[in-house]
């Protein structure tokens, strides 16, 4: 399921910077739509885990290094994320966030 992506090399041309090698800060291809996709993701995997409960569920690529999918992906109860070797510091760093604030005193454990 895509919502949409781009690629580094269209970026440029789509953002009217033809031929520039400076990276868009953020863009909406590295943060799931939590209203929109991220609604389909969460009912894919209760779905899912309803038909089968030993289901793994994760999601790869740039999402997978992206902190807020990674929360996203931490609350409604994604096994793992996958992303590209220089994102996993972040990731890492990411998931421990989400982990410790599922403890928290404003979020159910």
């Amino acid at each position: 399921m895509i919502e949409y992506t781009m690629r580094g090399t269209q970026t440029g041309v789509i953002n009217g910077r033809s031929g520039s090698a400076r990276p868009i800060e953020i863009d909406g291809a590295l943060v799931a739509t939590l209203d929109g996709v991220g609604a389909l993701v969460a009912m894919a995997v209760r779905a899912g885990r309803a038909a089968r409960t030993d289901l793994e569920v994760g999601i790869c690529g740039e999402h997978g290094g992206e902190p807020r999918s990674i929360a996203f992906c931490h609350d409604i109860g994604l096994d793992y994320v996958s992303c590209s070797p220089y994102r996993v510091p972040v990731a890492r760093l990411a998931a421990a966030h989400a982990a410790l604030g599922a403890v928290g005193p404003s979020r159910s454990a």
